[in-house]
């Protein structure tokens, strides 16, 4: 997605699509909204070559956030895990 110069990219595993995530205790409620997340299914390596032109990215699941967290995408330190399902979001600035 495109918006004001910026390039926005999110990314789920496909499994958590269309989960909704909730934590009672940190009120927290966090939709893997189809008509924000699903697109084109991409390997994980096709997703970090993605990811590598966004200027903002959401990212949900086990997989791509650890691969984010393992190339320096993500500190490990912002990873949100909800229902056991980790969440993170970044923006270049």
């Amino acid at each position: 997605r495109f918006s004001n110069g910026e390039v926005v990219v999110s990314v789920c595993d496909e499994e958590v699509l269309g989960r909704v995530l909730v934590d009672p205790e940190k009120g927290i409620r966090y939709v893997v909204d189809p008509l924000f997340y699903k697109g084109e299914l991409k390997s994980v390596e096709e997703a970090l070559e993605i990811l590598s032109t966004a200027t903002t990215g959401n990212l949900v699941g086990d997989r791509i956030v650890k691969v984010a967290v393992e190339k320096g995408i993500i500190h490990p330190d912002a990873v949100l895990v909800v229902e056991n399902v980790p969440i993170a979001f970044f923006a270049i600035i």
